[in-house]
């Protein structure tokens, strides 16, 4: 069955029936789940207006209380889910880096390769040439996948610019994808990603961050969110200091990459009370400890783990520890060049021993708190109708299939 999406429109319409509908609605935000606690509707229906769901619940029901809406009749077996939500990507870039990949696989590191000349700086090489133009459209065309692999919100991040003309141009690509796409784009300011090669020192490019890109794209209203990659070969926690402090000061919301190749950056986001603590394979016992003690959500990036070639997040751990946690790709040229959510999340969830409801979570309503979206996540009533149906009759096919099965309907 081809993939369809559909715009909602302004008209009251009932959906359905469905083989089930997993609302993902009224399960907490934080810690292990189990599949008996999930809210499966059989033969649901959800009715929608507006770009928002009225009601969820029996279809004959539904269709017995709202008999003036329009109908949109399935007539085959299908799960309904909350659209994905990836609050995790870099899908902004131009080039590639198949040549890092090649190096990988024959033995060298990330921080080897990077050392060398590739990594980071090799697209923002590439980024940098691209015109703001090249850009949307090589947006629009990763949004394309995003949507028909079931992604209905997307985070994604700049920092392949790293100068003040090519982040605010990333961030305006952004923009302008997210006003022409069915999807719904979060951009976040990732200015503090690497050092650019014409700076010296990283606490140079730190200053120059926060006294000449961070104003500017607040000024301009590109972004919200600020982001900055702490780490052995990024920035450490002096520089990174520096940098939280100036985007809290301008009011931006504060993402932190941590933990992935050495422990630090996720006892900043919990001090810094951080939306999100991403990445985390480092994270330490303590570490886990502590962000499950806070109101940060862990995004585990298993994409980056498979890429990579190195050890996954401690998934089950941290959820048995109370953390929240979600799942995203980390889409972007270099170690996550993959791009299929459900994929990683199923081979991850597999290899940590998450159950189904845990690895939907992660997906859906506890990937919005990362994003700090109350809106989306669930179907409920007052969310946006972002719905993904799949061509199955059981919930727990979709998992089983390991991503191949992409849904066969998405309305956004």
């Amino acid at each position: 069955m081809g993939n369809q999406i559909w715009t909602q429109n302004m008209v009251t319409k009932l959906i359905g029936p469905f083989s089930q509908i997993v609302t993902m609605h009224n399960l907490p935000l934080k810690g292990a789940l189990s599949d008996d606690q999930l809210e499966i509707i059989s033969q649901g229906g959800v009715l929608v207006s507006h770009g928002k769901i009225l009601a969820v619940g029996k279809y004959t029901d539904l269709k017995a209380k709202f008999p003036a809406s329009e109908k949109e009749v399935i007539t085959e077996p299908m799960v309904l889910l909350p659209g994905f939500i990836d609050a995790h990507t870099h899908i902004c870039f131009a080039g590639d880096r198949a040549s890092d990949y090649a190096m990988r696989i024959s033995g060298k590191s990330y921080q080897e390769i990077a050392l060398n000349g590739g990594g980071i700086n090799s697209t923002v090489a590439h980024t940098r040439a691209a015109s703001e133009q090249e850009l949307t459209e090589l947006l629009l065309h990763r949004c394309d996948k995003q949507l028909q692999n079931g992604v209905t919100t997307c985070e994604v991040k700049s920092g392949y610019g790293l100068s003040v003309e090519d982040e605010l141009k990333m961030l305006r690509a952004i923009q302008t994808a997210n006003q022409s796409h069915q999807i719904s784009l979060i951009s976040t300011c990732l200015a503090a990603h690497t050092k650019p090669v014409e700076f010296s020192t990283k606490s140079e490019y730190v200053n120059f961050a926060v006294n000449e890109i961070l104003p500017q794209v607040k000024l301009q209203n590109l972004s919200s969110r600020a982001d900055i990659f702490v780490d052995t070969i990024a920035f450490d926690e002096t520089e990174a200091r520096i940098y939280l402090d100036a985007a809290k000061k301008l009011g931006f919301e504060i993402t932190v990459h941590a933990d992935q190749f050495s422990s630090l950056g996720s006892r900043l986001a919990v001090e810094y009370q951080a939306c999100s603590a991403d990445h985390l394979e480092s994270s330490s016992d303590s570490d886990i400890y502590l962000l499950a003690k806070s109101d940060v959500v862990g995004v585990l990036l298993p994409g980056a783990s498979m890429g990579l070639g190195l050890p996954f997040p401690k998934g089950r751990r941290m959820l048995d520890k109370g953390m929240c946690i979600a799942i995203a790709s980390d889409w972007n040229p270099g170690s996550a060049p993959m791009g299929d959510l459900l994929n990683q999340a199923a081979v991850f969830g597999a290899y940590e021993k998450l159950t189904t409801a845990e690895t939907l979570a992660a997906l859906t309503f506890r990937a919005a708190k990362a994003l700090r979206l109350s809106d989306r996540g669930s179907l409920s009533k007052g969310s946006l109708a972002h719905l993904i149906a799949f061509p199955c009759k059981n919930y727990q096919e979709i998992l089983y299939y390991q991503g191949s099965l992409k849904p066969s309907k998405v309305w956004c």
